[in-house]
């Protein structure tokens, strides 16, 4: 590898093991407060505008991941995210179409936590009775102004915080005096969703609680498990299986 690439890995490497610590207690909480909602036939919801779309998609329809998860999703790709209204726009629809129930959970992913609509979702989901977990960079927060009117950013709004534990700019390889490559928000949001799936899923183990678990489509007889296993969520889940 160059010494760019070695030098992202190194840091990239040692921030997600920082990452996995500092949100080990969250995740550890969430893990009966989200698998509670589960084990009643709840969804787990998730939204990110624009490049964090990506993270949110990362735990939808995923092999080895839960078949209960469902996301909102920004159809501007995050173009107008701070169009004031927009995001409220954006989560009426779901609601009206899927449902944001009382007691179920929605993860709502901003790396700069600024933006109008991560904000309005959060805000709406909130006063719906949903628990709310913010993924988001705190350091990069606190350092930017928020774009909505209410004057909080998303950490602020959230029950629940993830930190990513990036940097202001997201980037962090020096390339040349000023210039940074190497982003982590996706590769560190991706990694804590993955830990907050396996801890639903121990919860749920441990009260003996049926395992809804997508098999990988490329195995035997896969599809059909995974079709019966969305049959319950008929109607709720933003991406049904075919």
């Amino acid at each position: 590898m160059s010494t760019l690439a070695e030098n992202y890995l190194a840091t990239a490497s040692s921030m997600l093991q920082r990452a996995c610590a500092l949100n080990a207690p969250v995740l550890k909480k969430l893990g009966p407060v989200i698998g509670e909602s589960l084990a009643k036939g709840g969804v787990l919801h998730t939204f990110g505008s624009g490049h964090s779309e990506i993270i949110g998609r990362e735990i939808i329809g995923r092999a080895g991941g839960l078949v209960c998860v469902s996301g909102l999703y920004d159809p501007t790709g995050g173009f107008v995210e701070n169009l004031v209204g927009y995001g409220t726009k954006i989560v009426e629809r779901y609601d009206r179409a899927h449902g944001l129930l009382a007691g179920e959970t929605i993860i709502v992913i901003s790396n700069s936590g600024k933006n109008s609509s991560p904000i309005e979702v959060a805000l709406y989901a909130k006063q719906k009775g949903l628990h709310v977990v913010g993924l988001t960079c705190v350091e990069m927060s606190k350092a930017a102004a928020t774009v909505h009117p209410g004057g909080k950013k998303l950490h602020e709004v959230a029950d629940y915080v993830l930190d990513n534990v990036g940097v202001p700019g997201d980037a962090i390889t020096p390339v040349t005096d000023g210039v940074l490559a190497g982003p982590t928000s996706t590769l560190i949001g991706a990694t804590l969703l993955n830990l907050l799936t396996m801890e639903v899923i121990a919860w749920l183990k441990a009260g003996g609680h049926p395992l809804p678990i997508l098999r990988s489509q490329n195995m035997p007889d896969a599809i059909e498990y995974n079709r019966e296993l969305g049959k319950k969520y008929k109607g709720r889940l933003s991406r049904q299986l075919a």
